[in-house]
C-alpha cells in the first residue's frame, strides 16, 4: 500500500489544478462570440475541444474527491467488487482506481 499520506497530497493537488482549470474552461465558454461569421465557426469547433476537455476535467476532479473519500472512511486501496488489496503498482499508475487488476480485468 502506498503512503496515503503523500497519495492524498498529490490527489488534493491535481483536484486543484483540475477545479482552476474547469472555472477556465467554463469562463471561456461563457464569453460572448465574435460576429464575424468565419471567426464564430472557428470559436465554435474551439468550443467543442473545451467541452471535451472540461467533461474529462470534471471525471478527473470526481473520481479523485471520490478517491479522497474513501482515504477518509478508510477503504482506499480496497477493490470496490471483491474486497482485496488493490496492489501499489495499480495505485501509484491510477491513485483513484476502485477496483483491482483482476477485478477491472473481468
Amino acid at each position: 500500500m502506498p503512503d496515503v499520506t503523500a497519495v492524498r497530497a498529490d490527489l488534493e493537488q491535481r483536484l486543484n489544478v483540475l477545479l482552476r482549470r474547469v472555472d477556465r474552461i467554463s469562463g471561456d465558454l461563457r464569453r460572448p462570440g465574435d460576429r464575424d461569421w468565419q471567426e464564430r465557426a472557428i470559436e465554435l469547433e474551439n468550443d467543442d475541444v473545451l467541452e471535451g476537455l472540461d467533461d474529462a476535467s470534471r471525471a478527473e476532479a470526481t473520481a479523485i474527491q471520490a478517491a479522497l473519500r474513501r482515504m477518509d472512511a478508510g477503504t482506499y486501496g480496497v477493490c470496490a467488487r471483491c474486497g482485496r488489496t488493490i496492489g501499489p503498482a495499480r495505485l501509484d499508475a491510477l491513485p483513484s482506481a476502485t477496483t483491482c487488476v483482476a477485478c477491472a480485468s473481468g
